[in-house]
């Protein structure tokens, strides 16, 4: 069970922290939830892969890994975290 979530983006509100290299914290995990539309998931390391995430195909984030987000057209989405 997720213990935090984001507040529901849009292109309008996207923290430009989420479109640049960024990661979580020891033993944190992230789930990428897009509502609508598509999102550009990009890991950084240890090698650059890309996903593009949709609503039936949510994105993994795991702890400490570098990764960034763009929005590919209009796109809807939030972060769960868990433990």
């Amino acid at each position: 069970m997720a213990y935090a979530k984001t507040a529901v983006f849009t292109n309008d509100n996207i923290p430009e922290a989420l479109q640049k290299a960024h990661n979580t914290k020891p033993g944190v995990w992230g789930k990428i939830i897009v509502l609508k539309g598509q999102l550009l998931y990009r890991i950084l390391e240890p090698s650059e892969s890309e996903y593009n995430l949709t609503p039936k195909s949510p994105g993994v984030v795991e702890p400490t890994i570098l990764h960034e987000v763009k929005p590919l057209g209009k796109v809807t989405f939030y972060v769960e975290f868990y433990r």
